[in-house]
């Protein structure tokens, strides 16, 4: 007999707010293809990833601008919130959309919608800011990663408790983490090193710091885990 659980689309086992995040940086990331390889746009179509850019992108010199000479817009604002749904190519944007739905598929599952989309846009609005205040080149950050790896703040962190209760070493739960830092650090010596990965660096410390507040319970079954320890 058939099963019908395997026949089940694959999309419903990852939570709606994650799956909706992935469809929107999948939509833009494929209409830009799409008109860079003229299937779409006709010759003005070409252009349209750099005018993307242009107009989605966060850059250093915006926390100069806004904070130092007091020119805050709302063209200035937004782009704490658009860079992370635009990307440099499709491969960015395809690894972007595999870690994001794996990701989100643990953590959506434990956190709330809310608290989801609270977690995800706070890791890259803190990202961003953070790169913007340490970067020592105006390089642009675009991209879902800071977001992306606020998740795996969160996850870390979900994993610290999951291990403390089963007993085992608690600092197993930053294996993740440590993977990814390596393999940057590894792609950084081939291939030169940008300054954006100072937004994804940050965007795990923010997810890490926050996802007690947001995680189920929220700050008080934090402290009460704690009390737990003493």
């Amino acid at each position: 007999m058939h099963d019908t659980d395997q026949a089940e689309n694959p999309f419903n086992a990852v939570p709606f707010v994650p799956l909706i995040l992935v469809l929107i940086i999948a939509g833009v990331e494929l209409t830009l293809s799409a008109a860079s390889n003229g299937i779409i746009g006709g010759a003005q179509g070409v252009g349209w990833r750099s005018a993307t850019f242009g107009e989605l992108q966060f850059y250093p010199e915006i926390m100069t601008e806004v904070f130092e000479r007091g020119r805050g817009s709302f063209d200035y604002y937004k782009r704490f919130v658009t860079y992370p749904f635009v990307h440099a190519n499709f491969t960015h944007a395809l690894w972007a959309c595999v870690l994001l739905l794996a990701l989100g598929k643990f953590v959506g599952e434990i956190f709330s919608p809310i608290a989801f989309l609270i977690l995800f846009f706070v890791c890259s609005i803190f990202g961003a800011g953070i790169y913007g205040v340490l970067s020592w080149q105006n390089t642009q950050l675009i991209g879902a990663y800071p977001g992306v790896y606020g998740l795996i703040g969160a996850y870390t962190y979900l994993m610290w408790l999951t291990l403390g209760r089963l007993g085992d070493n608690q600092l197993k739960a930053f294996t993740l983490i440590g993977i990814l830092l390596g393999i940057l650090l590894v792609y950084s010596m081939i291939f030169g090193s940008s300054p954006t990965w100072i937004a994804e660096v940050a965007g795990f410390l923010v997810g890490l710091f926050i996802a007690p507040l947001l995680a189920p319970g929220g700050w008080a079954a934090f402290l009460n885990r704690i009390r737990q320890r003493e």
